[in-house]
């Protein structure tokens, strides 16, 4: 595990849940574009959501002295919620109206918006469905690069397109908590490379057991609470 220098936030991989439960609660407001007639590929859409995390956590307005960082400090201080929500043409418009980050992958266009507090959505986000993210892919996607990072989706759980795409965002967010500075400057200014892949169910025990990030969802939806979704795999953590 990479020692260099310490997170500049704590990371909850290495923090007892209970504490972050105590406080106020907030959640990232993820907006994935899907129109009817060229909807995105599921893993296209689920590697954009994690970028669109590290693209948010890096940027200027959400560190220091900037406009998103105290929202995105009282978010951090809790659970590292996020919800994936859809919209399509004027709901997508409207949503890029909102101060924001659009990210956009091969096909995927994904707006994340600083945290909000889990009952104060913006109108414009809250009257977005949640339900119908239900992605494929086309074509089973390529063999992941193992020089660059792979966020391991579980084997054994499944989960709505929408849900994975928060939990690929949970797994970046993890890595990036647990990466020196000049890891995380050297990951951003290459464009925040990865990959999300399904891990092979004979190396699902070994990843989860190696020492990198994990994921454990807290159970609101989907799945049972503790469950193990995502394994964080960057190379300066192994």
């Amino acid at each position: 595990m990479n020692n260099d220098s310490t997170p500049v936030t704590e990371s909850p991989f290495r923090s007892e849940p209970g504490e972050r439960d105590l406080a106020p609660q907030f959640v990232l407001p993820l907006v994935v574009r899907i129109e009817r007639a060229a909807p995105p590929a599921r893993t296209d859409a689920l590697e954009t959501a994690a970028r669109a995390v590290l693209v948010l956590l890096a940027d200027a307005r959400a560190s220091g002295e900037g406009e998103w960082a105290e929202a995105v400090r009282d978010w951090q201080d809790a659970r590292i919620r996020k919800v994936v929500r859809r919209a399509r043409g004027a709901e997508w418009r409207r949503a890029e109206a909102l101060p924001g980050i659009t990210v956009t992958g091969r096909d995927a266009e994904i707006r994340v918006f600083p945290p909000v507090p889990l009952d104060g959505w913006p109108r414009e986000l809250a009257k977005l469905q949640v339900s119908g993210t239900d992605l494929d892919d086309p074509e089973p996607p390529a063999a992941a690069d193992p020089a660059a990072p792979v966020l391991w989706m579980s084997p054994e759980v499944a989960m709505s397109a929408g849900k994975a795409m928060a939990q690929a965002g949970h797994g970046a967010q993890l890595a990036w908590w647990e990466l020196s500075d000049a890891e995380r400057a050297a990951w951003r200014d290459a464009g925040f490379p990865l990959s999300v892949r399904t891990a092979p169910p004979a190396d699902w025990t070994r990843l989860t057991a190696g020492g990198l990030p994990v994921v454990r969802d807290a159970g609101f939806t989907e799945v049972a609470p503790d469950t193990c979704t995502v394994v964080a795999d960057h190379p300066a953590l192994r």
